[in-house]
């Protein structure tokens, strides 16, 4: 079976334009788009009265949203294979379904008005933080693209050993669909105890630039053409990262998937402020 690339849309402008980046990312990855529309009595976004007519049912609203992205989808690509599915109720138990059988799972994290921001930041939290799959949120002015984005530039973000292989692998396959360059980024604090001298400063500093190197080394080793930065930074993950979404067309972290739900501080804060969309990839325990 074909896995799907799922994307999912409650009629607002931010999720319309999150189906425009999920048809491209969907051309380029030659899988079908599937839209998924979680009917709950806030459902409908900010449809426009144009779109809908008199008081229209439940089902006659989510028919309108779903219809809407439809459209929108093949404008972008008349030729992708296009499914839809309308679930009752809250869209992360919806939104988590779907995501046991698909390539990954595309979000907006932006609505209009302050409400509507917050209900679609816990969504794409709650998501990013339970998901089998890949979560893509897609913060930041991504201009619509997933094809061509305006930095040519996959940046991922490696943690420590263990938490990061799935991130990098995924970061390395986004970087070859788009043609663009990989930014591999290790961050390493010095321990608020100890010896801190320049010494350990340096010590500090090889043995992340080591774990970088030994990360990437197997996952970019079948794309020889590939051009890759690493680079290594003292400091805050959280805050090294946002500064490194100002140049990236999308932004690669790990998350672990053990017992419960898992969603670190450097994930959460990048899904609320990153300046590009954030890819959040499960790492299995």
């Amino acid at each position: 079976m074909e896995l799907p690339l799922v994307v999912g849309v409650d009629g607002s402008e931010h999720s319309l334009r999150a189906v425009d980046w999920a048809a491209d990312e969907a051309a380029v990855r030659g899988v079908p788009l599937c839209l998924v529309h979680a009917a709950s009595r806030e459902g409908g976004g900010d449809l426009t009265l144009a779109d809908v007519r008199g008081d229209p049912s439940a089902e006659e609203l989510a028919d309108t949203v779903v219809g809407i992205a439809a459209r929108r989808a093949r404008r972008r690509d008349e030729n992708l294979k296009l499914s839809v599915r309308v679930s009752a109720g809250d869209p992360i138990p919806a939104l988590l379904r779907e995501g046991r059988e698909a390539v990954a799972l595309v979000m907006a994290s932006r609505g209009r008005g302050r409400i509507v921001e917050l209900l679609l930041g816990s969504v794409s939290l709650g998501v990013a933080a339970r998901a089998d799959c890949p979560v893509i949120v897609l913060r930041g002015r991504h201009d619509n693209q997933a094809r061509a984005g305006t930095r040519q530039r996959v940046v991922v973000g490696v943690g420590e050993v263990g938490l990061s292989a799935a991130a990098v692998r995924f970061a390395v396959d986004e970087a070859e669909r788009r043609h663009v360059v990989l930014e591999a980024v290790r961050v390493w604090r010095r321990p608020l105890y100890g010896t801190g001298g320049a010494g350990h400063r340096a010590g500090g500093e090889r043995r992340a630039a080591d774990g970088l190197a030994s990360a990437v080394r197997d996952a970019v080793a079948d794309h020889p053409s590939m051009k890759v930065l690493e680079h290594v930074v003292e400091g805050a993950a959280h805050r090294v990262l946002l500064g490194a979404s100002a140049r990236a067309d999308l932004l690669v972290v790990g998350a672990r998937r053990g017992r419960g739900p898992r969603l670190g501080r450097t994930a959460h804060t990048l899904l609320r402020h990153s300046a590009c969309p954030v890819a959040v990839v499960p790492q299995p325990a």
